[in-house]
């Protein structure tokens, strides 16, 4: 078989490149394992260098399944025998199950708490074997700097919240101060003027009362003065009801007037000259 053959070439590439994640994950492991050993940094350098070199390996492996189905569909095109691709697929296989194996551990629940564990341990500054180490200088001062920026936010956050909260509050207490001032004197004006109808009222009844039994007497008067044959009380009747009708009418009207709220004296006016235009009528009918 040609040394020339894609294959191999791509074959030589993979396994230099799974040589060298194998050794990135001999040394992540010596980290997590103990990782007073290095910084921090170099733990993550290490972690994300393994990771990458992982994912370039998978690439490789599917470009090498892509050439072994080409040649399954022709395979006396490409002169290869069943064997040869036998071994071929078992070094894809073999190969994929070494990278699963290496991102299986890298992704189990363990590891990863036991990585944030050393992480909030560096970031506490409890270094040596418990967590990533740590230069003397910048110990505490990270934390100590994390802490005072969020102390601060909240600090300055509740402080402008508040202040928000007592200016609305400020805000509606005058709303509801004007509004309570505003029923205030309008509930003022309407007791005065319903107690100054009340007192309009009850004079205008009476002054109605005693205009009826003014109008009362003046029929009793004319038909005891006259001497009156039957058509000439049928007549007075008509006068009569005439006058009453007259008089219900000026009810209707002066309590309209009243309902207006027309001033009492004018009221009273107004009263007396119906009342005598009511009498002269009924005095000047034919009898």
């Amino acid at each position: 078989m040609s040394m020339e053959d894609p294959f191999f070439v791509v074959k030589g590439e993979v396994q230099k490149a799974v040589n060298n994640a194998q050794g990135l994950y001999q040394r992540w492991t010596e980290l997590l394992e103990d990782p007073s050993s290095a910084s921090k940094e170099e733990c993550d350098w290490t972690t994300n260098e393994l990771r990458n070199s992982l994912r370039s390996i998978e690439w490789d492996l599917e470009d090498l399944d892509e050439t072994i189905s080409i040649v399954e569909t022709n395979p006396r095109k490409f002169n290869l025998d069943p064997a040869e691709l036998s071994k071929r697929k078992a070094f894809i296989t073999s190969t994929k199950q070494i990278v699963k194996d290496m991102k299986d551990h890298m992704s189990s629940s363990s590891v990863q708490a036991l990585v944030e564990q050393k992480n909030r341990q560096a970031l506490l500054g409890n270094g040596g074997s418990q967590g990533w180490s740590s230069t003397p200088e910048n110990k505490y001062s990270r934390l100590d700097r994390e802490l005072h920026t969020v102390n601060s936010q909240y600090i300055d956050e509740q402080q402008a919240q508040q202040q928000l909260i007592v200016e609305q509050q400020d805000d509606q207490l005058q709303l509801v101060s004007g509004s309570i001032g505003v029923l205030k004197n309008m509930s003022q004006k309407i007791g005065n003027e319903l107690e100054e109808q009340a007192v309009m009222l009850d004079e205008f009844s009476y002054e109605l009362d005693s205009t009826q039994n003014r109008l009362d007497n003046v029929m009793k008067k004319l038909a005891k003065v006259s001497h009156m044959t039957s058509g000439e009380l049928e007549e007075l009747e008509r006068i009569r009801a005439r006058g009453n009708f007259l008089f219900n009418s000026f009810n209707i009207f002066t309590l309209s007037l009243s309902v207006s709220f027309l001033s009492l004296p004018l009221l009273k006016r107004v009263t007396d000259a119906g009342f005598q235009y009511l009498t002269k009528i009924t005095l000047n009918s034919d009898l």
